[in-house]
């Protein structure tokens, strides 16, 4: 069995028994915890199949990484992004209210539709960009309801502010211009994958 499709299996067994513990209500304390180990460990699986892991690369996943933990600082004590908004424990270690899985997130998020959208029938790069920030717009719509059920974030307002998912598509549409720079040699669709799985996971965790 090659290395994509053992990658494949793992990040569909492990959303698999993520929507377990999240349907049953025993469990979900126990998988709330287990949130920062689920995200490393998808990270891993992405890195592992990135072709040709070098200082170009490792050089692309600190940008993004510490660019999304700048972005959420600000969003976080400015409100100038997002809104107003803060972060609860289930990601994890925060270092200035910040988790620092978010940033860990934010790669993912990034790299994953990058690749996505190279892969696509879309040859011109602003289409490319454009298409994955609103593609991600569109999973931060899913995501918002089951981040504040399940104390990932939390919001001052009552409902989710436009303001936010305006800042989404304007620092995803930058972040994916930046991975269209490095121009990476066209990659597996393990990464894609993960995005698609997420879309799944959200959608299905919205009947919890």
């Amino acid at each position: 069995m090659s290395k994509i499709s053992v990658s494949v299996i793992i990040i569909i067994l492990f959303h698999v028994v993520g929507l377990v513990g999240f349907f049953v209500p025993a469990l979900t304390p126990l998988f709330l915890r287990l949130v920062p180990f689920h995200l490393l460990l998808m990270l891993a699986v992405i890195i592992a199949n990135h072709y040709r892991f070098d200082e170009k690369f490792a050089g692309f996943v600190l940008l993004i990484f510490l660019g999304g933990i700048a972005a959420e600082w600000i969003g976080v004590h400015k409100h100038w992004i997002f809104g107003n908004y803060y972060y609860g424990q289930t990601l994890g270690t925060k270092v200035f209210d910040i988790p620092l899985m978010i940033g860990v997130n934010w790669f993912m998020l990034i790299y994953g539709t990058g690749v996505l959208m190279v892969r696509s029938r879309l040859k011109s790069m602003p289409a490319r960009v454009i298409s994955g920030a609103a593609l991600l717009v569109l999973l931060d719509l899913l995501i918002e309801p089951v981040a504040i059920n399940f104390d990932y974030w939390h919001w001052a307002e009552s409902v989710v502010p436009l303001k936010n998912y305006l800042g989404w598509f304007a620092l995803s549409a930058l972040f994916l211009y930046v991975f269209e720079l490095f121009k990476f040699k066209q990659q597996s669709i393990v990464a894609p994958i993960l995005i698609m799985l997420q879309f799944a996971f959200f959608v299905l965790l919205q009947l919890a």
